[in-house]
């Protein structure tokens, strides 16, 4: 049996809040987050009173090399560094002069930083004219300025972790209903510190956007039949999606016994053994080893029935050993913790994609899961509302697709032909409208009349795109062999192997 990573069982998280406000004492310098509302502290707990994390002379050094080496020392702080990252509001400000200075092509000499200064009423905030002569000799050379800048930015993050635990603590004292919510504030605010330091998600203008959407369509043009995102490994729907898109949450919706699990599973495959990238595979529904399982028989096409029974032929085992050797070291991460509230789910897909990278996610199945707050305990549709609308913010925010598998209301059932339509998607329009690709598998097969029928439907099947926001809709043709629980593309004249 191969090993496949398995993501232990956590607890769970939620949304975004506000963080505590630091205030800013006479001389404009921060000195932490209002301690009004803080609770008295603890015995053995860190007193928050306490002067908050600083370095005055890293700051002044980073300054110092600023003034020294505009050329090299300058543009290096200005790509590093932000000025709110300074604790001294007088570094702030200096700080963004010298970027200023810099970005309009003016000298940086202290002649000129004075008198600018003076020009722009700002040297009452600096602590007066001595404070640029002090900082230019402060450092005897500018070659040191990314160990300055490291100290910089390592009391920036103890301030905002101060900062955060100081709200957490208030907040856990005054809001104890929402408890799920809480934690995942918690950690989506200290990961969000993290983001800042190395460089998280800003908001670009549109000079950047166009340059990149440039990009992107030139790429398009010189390589007109490559895809742009994850391949499924089925042809014909890439050519109709041009593959899985990061922020892109896809539906894969049917009737149970479809084969909805073996069908995302395949991709799975593909993606991450195939092509490298690493997966995560939410499991509601069946087990991890169970799941590994029907990989390895799908893959190595070997009965399920036959595997169970232990009576294999003797051509099996070399193509069972193949499928293990591909799936052992697959960048597959499953998780099949049951009844996976979406605040879970955010914070484990958080962690999985700092420590792996992934590049997908795989959910079976969205009604499976529930959301912890008070509003959905009133309605099941609201819950499933939140839910949808949970899934599709996580594939924003990692820029990642979500294939989720839902399951289909009755009405399938009593309709001509059984096929099914988008507004059979059980429980809540939300999922239709915060989707951006709707996929509806239909087996005429299952319900095809007398033994003649079926056999003539055996293995078709219907890929019905009945939503795509960035494409067309329709249908693509696969083939189910059932035994081997694997889909594979149609042959063009629609030939289905037996």
């Amino acid at each position: 049996m191969p090993v496949l990573h398995f993501f232990p069982r956590r607890t769970p998280m939620a949304k975004p809040t506000k963080s505590a406000k630091f205030n800013k004492s006479q001389d404009g310098s921060s000195q932490g987050p209002s301690l009004q509302s803080v609770p008295p502290v603890q015995p053995g707990t860190t007193d928050a009173r306490r002067a908050l994390p600083s370095s005055d002379d890293a700051e002044k050094g980073v300054l110092s090399c600023m003034i020294q080496d505009p050329d090299v020392a300058l543009g290096a702080a200005q790509e590093r560094l932000k000025a709110e990252q300074f604790h001294q509001h007088k570094h702030r400000v200096l700080f963004e002069l010298l970027i200023d200075l810099r970005d309009k092509g003016k000298p940086i000499d202290p002649v000129s930083l004075q008198q600018t200064l003076a020009d722009r009423n700002l040297m009452a905030e600096i602590g007066g004219p001595g404070t640029v002569g002090e900082l230019l000799n402060f450092v005897p050379t500018p070659a040191h300025i990314h160990y300055y800048m490291e100290i910089v930015l390592n009391k920036h993050v103890l301030r905002c972790m101060i900062d955060v635990c100081t709200n957490c603590t208030v907040r856990a004292f005054d809001e104890q209903e929402d408890v799920a919510g809480l934690l995942d504030d918690a950690e989506k605010n200290i990961l969000a510190i993290r983001d800042a330091v190395e460089g998280g998600r800003e908001m670009a203008d549109m000079k950047k956007r166009v340059a990149k959407a440039f990009e992107s369509i030139e790429t398009m043009i010189e390589n007109p039949n490559a895809l742009n995102g994850l391949p499924t490994g089925y042809r014909d729907l890439d050519d109709m999606t041009n593959g899985l898109h990061g922020s892109e949450m896809f539906i894969i919706a049917a009737r149970p016994s479809m084969g909805k699990t073996s069908f995302v599973m395949n991709i799975v495959e593909h993606v991450a053994v195939d092509h490298k990238k690493p997966v995560a595979v939410f499991s509601l529904e069946m087990s991890g080893d169970q799941l590994v399982q029907r990989l390895i028989c799908s893959r190595a096409r070997i009965n399920m029935r036959e595997l169970r029974t232990g009576f294999l032929k003797n051509n099996d085992f070399p193509r069972l050993t193949q499928a293990c050797s591909d799936l052992r070291d697959a960048p597959i991460y499953i998780d099949d913790t049951p009844s996976l509230s979406i605040g879970e789910f955010k914070a484990k897909a958080r962690r999985l994609w700092k420590a792996y990278k992934i590049e997908m996610i795989a959910i079976d199945y969205l009604q499976l899961m529930r959301s912890t707050s008070k509003r959905a305990g009133e309605n099941r549709q609201i819950e499933i509302a939140e839910i949808s609308s949970g899934l599709k913010a996580v594939a924003k925010e990692l820029d990642i697709p979500i294939l989720v598998l839902a399951q289909l209301n009755r009405n399938v059932e009593g309709r001509s032909g059984n096929k099914p339509r988008i507004s059979d998607l059980r429980e809540s329009g939300s999922i239709e409208q915060d989707a951006d690709v709707v996929a509806l598998l239909h087996r005429p097969e299952y319900y095809a009349d007398g033994a003649e029928a079926r056999e003539e439907a055996q293995g078709e099947v219907e890929l019905i795109i009945a939503k795509q926001r960035n494409g067309p809709t329709g249908e693509v043709p696969l083939t189910f062999i059932k035994e081997f629980m694997r889909f594979e593309n149609r042959a063009p004249e629609h030939a289905v192997p037996g």
